[in-house]
């Protein structure tokens, strides 16, 4: 004789697991509507599970501390950051390292000047939040191997690609505290202004490396 199952039970045609999905997903976005609306600081505990409408049992039910929850919305943000990125670069993938890179540039700039709200998320202040810096970190590493592959096939023969992943780390980084600047407005500039001068600093930064272009 088959020993008898458990069969979970379902509410309202969802199953347990789904429901606790709904909830997760829910935590997450009120997580970043109040990052977008008072910055990552605001973002506690208690006024997520407020604006959620569910108790701290169901916050613990998904994420170990607040840690977790700030974690997953930046991750979420990147991912979309990235994709977009990605997405920019495949359509003109028939060109040029530099044209690619433009390409890349106007899309996130255009992000920036366009939602706000949103590129704060990856493009703030982080600085009191240790899992924020860490994840910041990580994501420029993420972003220069994102650029070292896109540069590789227009490389001249021979090119130090160490020297290379240093000036694509520098521009990186000057293009995030560029975009705190600007978004605070220490430095007036158009969108296509921003995005003009950092196009001109990544052929300067490259130029050595890549092939003449054809």
């Amino acid at each position: 004789m088959e020993p008898s199952r458990v069969t979970p039970r379902r509410y309202g045609g969802k199953s347990a697991e789904q429901r606790r999905a709904e909830r997760r997903a829910v935590l997450v976005e009120s997580a970043l509507e109040i990052w977008q609306e008072q910055g990552w600081a605001a973002v506690t505990m208690r006024g997520v599970c407020a604006q959620a409408g569910l108790t701290d049992r169901y916050f613990y039910e998904s994420f170990a501390d607040r840690d977790a929850l700030l974690g997953t919305v930046w991750d979420q943000m990147r991912d979309q950051t990235l994709a977009m990125l990605i997405d920019a670069i495949d359509a003109v993938a028939d060109r040029g390292a530099l044209e690619q890179l433009r390409a890349a540039l106007d899309a996130v700039v255009h992000h920036i000047a366009d939602e706000p709200a949103r590129a704060q998320i990856i493009f703030g202040d982080h600085s009191g939040s240790a899992v924020l810096e860490q994840r910041r970190r990580d994501t420029v590493q993420m972003a220069t191997e994102l650029m070292m592959g896109m540069a590789r096939p227009f490389l001249r023969e021979g090119a130090d690609e160490r020297a290379l992943r240093i000036n694509v780390l520098l521009g990186i980084g000057g293009f995030v505290e560029l975009m705190l600047a600007w978004r605070s407005g220490l430095v007036e500039a158009t969108t296509d202004q921003i995005v003009d001068h950092l196009a001109d600093v990544g052929t300067a930064l490259s130029g050595r490396f890549l092939e003449p272009a054809s």
